[in-house]
C-alpha cells in the first residue's frame, strides 16, 4: 500500500514514523507547504518526498512522475485551516482520507466537506485517539454490558501541562472546540448516548494572551445526556503538575476511573494515599502514542477493506456540534440545546 501524508509538524512528524514502519505500507510519500521540511522528515523516516502538495496530488509520486503510480490513500495533518480542502481534494480524487480533528473550525465548512466525501463515497476517518485507548474501551465495554448499573455521572477532563503558543491560540478554534472536543467525543462512544443540552462556562484569567484572542484558559461544562445521565467536562491550559486526562464514570453498581495509572500527574493529601508520581505524563503524545498507532493501523485495515470506518466524519460533526452549543452557552450564559444548533 502507498499512502500520503501531508503536514510534518509534530503529530505529521509522529504519524509518518508509525506509517513508515507498518508492515503494509509500502511506501510513505511526505509533502507540506514547507518542502525542506518534508525533505528532512521523509529522510529521517526513510520516506519519499512530494515536491509540492499538488504534485502529490497531481500523480501521487516521488517528484510530481506522472508516470508513477497514484497513492492508495491520504493521512492529513496539516494545519487546520487546510483541512477542509485537502478533504474536499481527495474526495474528487477518490482517496480514502485519514485525517486529524477538526474537519473545518466552524459548521458550514465541516458540513461542505461531509458533503463532497458523501458525494464522491470515499472515506474520511478522523483522529479522535481516544476511542483506541485501552483505558477508554474498558470502560465503553463496561457500559454496554451493565456492569455499573444505571450510570447516572459521568466526570471528564483534558489538563494540559502549559499553554500553546501565542500564535496557536487564534487558529485553534478556541478551548471548547480545540481541546473538550475530545471529551465531548469519548463521551458519546463511551456510554452510547445523545448530549441533548449544555451549559457552559470560562475563565481567562490566566496568561494575557487569552484574552487577546477572545479565548479562555479553563472551562467547565455540564452536559445532559439523552437518558439523564449528567456529565461534567473540564479542560485546562495551565496544569503544572503534567498532562492529565481522565474519566470517572459513576453507575447504581459500581465506579471506574480511565487514566489514573503511576503517572497521573496527582497527588493524595491522605495520610495512605499515593505520592506524586515520579515520571507524570508530560504531554499528549506520550500518554496516548498506543492508541495514535492503533488508529492509524485501524484506518491500513478500512483501506484495505478489512474493517468498517471506525469513526467517521459524522461523529466529527456531532462532536463539534456541542462545542459549538457549549461557546453559545458561555457566551449568552445560559443552558443551550442541541436543536439550535445547525447540522443535526
Amino acid at each position: 500500500m502507498r499512502i500520503g501524508l501531508i503536514g510534518t509538524g509534530r503529530i505529521g512528524t509522529f504519524h509518518s514514523a508509525v506509517l513508515a514502519r507498518h508492515p503494509d505500507v509500502e511506501s510513505l510519500v511526505v509533502a507540506d507547504v514547507d518542502a525542506a521540511r518534508a525533505a528532512d522528515l521523509a529522510a529521517r523516516v526513510g520516506a519519499v518526498t512530494a515536491p509540492s502538495v499538488d504534485a502529490l496530488f497531481e500523480a501521487g509520486a516521488p517528484g510530481g512522475s506522472p508516470a508513477g503510480p497514484p497513492v492508495d490513500a491520504l493521512v492529513i495533518t496539516a494545519a487546520t485551516a487546510a483541512h477542509a480542502e485537502l478533504i474536499g481534494r481527495a474526495a474528487r480524487a477518490g482517496l480514502p482520507v485519514f485525517c486529524e480533528k477538526p474537519i473545518a473550525l466552524d459548521l458550514p465548512g465541516t458540513l461542505a466537506a461531509l458533503a463532497e466525501v458523501e458525494a464522491a463515497g470515499t472515506v474520511l476517518q478522523l483522529g479522535f485517539q481516544r476511542r483506541f485507548d485501552a483505558g477508554y474501551a474498558a470502560a465503553r465495554e463496561a457500559v454496554r454490558a451493565g456492569r455499573l448499573g444505571r450510570l447516572h455521572t459521568v466526570r471528564a477532563m483534558t489538563s494540559d501541562p502549559a499553554p500553546p503558543p501565542a500564535a496557536y491560540l487564534p487558529l485553534s478554534g478556541g478551548l471548547y472546540r480545540d481541546c473538550l472536543v475530545h471529551d465531548f467525543d469519548i463521551v458519546r462512544w463511551v456510554t452510547g448516548r445523545e448530549v441533548v443540552e449544555v451549559y457552559a462556562t470560562g475563565s481567562d484569567a490566566g496568561p494575557l494572551m487569552f484574552r487577546t484572542a477572545g479565548d479562555v484558559d479553563t472551562a467547565a461544562v455540564l452536559l445532559t445526556l439523552d437518558d439523564g445521565t449528567l456529565v461534567t467536562a473540564t479542560a485546562t491550559r495551565c496544569n503544572g503538575a503534567g498532562y492529565d486526562v481522565r474519566m470517572e464514570l459513576a453507575g447504581e453498581a459500581d465506579q471506574l476511573a480511565v487514566g489514573l495509572d503511576d503517572r497521573t500527574p496527582i497527588t493524595s493529601t491522605e495520610p495512605n494515599g499515593p505520592a506524586a508520581p515520579d515520571k507524570p505524563w508530560p504531554g499528549f503524545l506520550e500518554r496516548f502514542a498506543p492508541a495514535y498507532e492503533a488508529e492509524l493501523a485501524a484506518f491500513v485495515e478500512v483501506v484495505r477493506g478489512e474493517r468498517a470506518n471506525p469513526c467517521d466524519g459524522r461523529e466529527a460533526l456531532h462532536a463539534l456540534r456541542i462545542a459549538e452549543a457549549c461557546e453559545l452557552s458561555r457566551a449568552e450564559r445560559r443552558v443551550v440545546r442541541l436543536t439550535e444548533i445547525d447540522g443535526g
